[in-house]
């Protein structure tokens, strides 16, 4: 077949052409210089307010419907009076337990020991005006959750804690309003956590497997950006992890703000600072009953000499 011919003997034609071509290099002109797509990027910073400003950008970009805020709770938005009982507190508890479990100092079941510390302890915001950023983010029509490592038997205590400081995710939660009351597995041979009012209990399980779980549960689109805040970098780096096959972009904020008071654990004073109230609570089990906290498992290992 001869190819297709265009006869241009016409003055008129080639005006029209030229329009044509004016046209099209003037439709080019506007559409070769895009929006910048959102790519994923790490960040430090001691400020929320910071992670504000990125999501507040991020809603002109992007639009108020495709962008997922998360946060983290411990040492992100909240953080434990003292360094007994605080994130840093179970991460020696945690080493000491798998390196040197009949030291003195090993408690025994950190997990038990922590929610004891939880009922008893209150926090504080990790900054002044902490609960004012995560409200301004919220105001801004975005969906904004809580994914935290802590599990669903700290339910009573992290709720406590979280409305007392001035935060509630409730109404900027996904899923369905007030989430899920009974614990699921979002995983296969994962661990039972709890989704409710905006806050994402996950038992210690990756949170990039996680969150998406979340989303398929909660039958939520993948949005075009999560932005995420949270003191450990492996949590930002698991999100990335997942979300990154998925394509979709994550700045992942790394809280720094609680890295004084992290780095100034001292385990010496956490430990005498239980001995001083272990007895204490104890007591307060036996007369009040262990609906709060149970201590019972709080021991030497077997296997160590007394």
């Amino acid at each position: 077949m001869r190819p297709m011919q265009i006869k241009m003997n016409h003055p008129r034609f080639l005006i029209v052409l030229v329009s044509c071509c004016l046209s099209a290099c003037s439709g080019n002109l506007h559409t070769s210089l895009p929006y910048e797509p959102v790519r994923s990027f790490d960040r430090e910073t001691a400020d929320l307010a910071e992670v504000t400003a990125d999501v507040i950008d991020q809603v002109e970009h992007a639009g108020v419907d495709n962008v997922l805020m998360v946060f983290d709770i411990d040492n992100t938005i909240l953080a434990m009076e003292q360094g007994l009982g605080s994130d840093q507190w179970y991460e020696w508890q945690k080493e000491l337990s798998n390196e040197e479990p009949c030291s003195p100092h090993n408690t025994g079941d950190r997990f038990a020991a922590q929610g004891a510390l939880f009922f008893a302890s209150a926090m504080r915001p990790t900054q002044a005006d902490a609960a004012e950023q995560v409200s301004i983010i919220q105001d801004s029509g975005v969906a904004v959750i809580a994914v935290t490592s802590r599990g669903q038997q700290y339910r009573l205590q992290t709720f406590r804690e979280l409305r007392r400081a001035g935060y509630n995710f409730s109404h900027s939660a996904i899923g369905p309003p007030g989430g899920y009351k009974e614990p699921f597995m979002p995983l296969e041979d994962g661990r039972l956590s709890l989704y409710e009012d905006g806050v994402f209990l996950t038992a210690g399980q990756h949170k990039g497997h996680m969150l998406y779980a979340l989303l398929q549960k909660t039958d939520t689109g993948l949005p075009s950006v999560v932005i995420m805040a949270d003191d450990k970098q492996k949590n930002l780096d698991a999100v990335k992890e997942t979300f990154g096959l998925l394509d979709t972009p994550v700045h992942a904020w790394r809280y720094s703000g609680e890295d004084d008071q992290v780095n100034s654990f001292d385990p010496q004073v956490a430990y005498h600072q239980w001995r001083s109230i272990e007895d204490a609570l104890r007591q307060i089990q036996r007369v009040l009953g262990p609906d709060n906290y149970d201590l019972d498992s709080v021991v030497r290992p077997s296997d160590c000499k007394q």
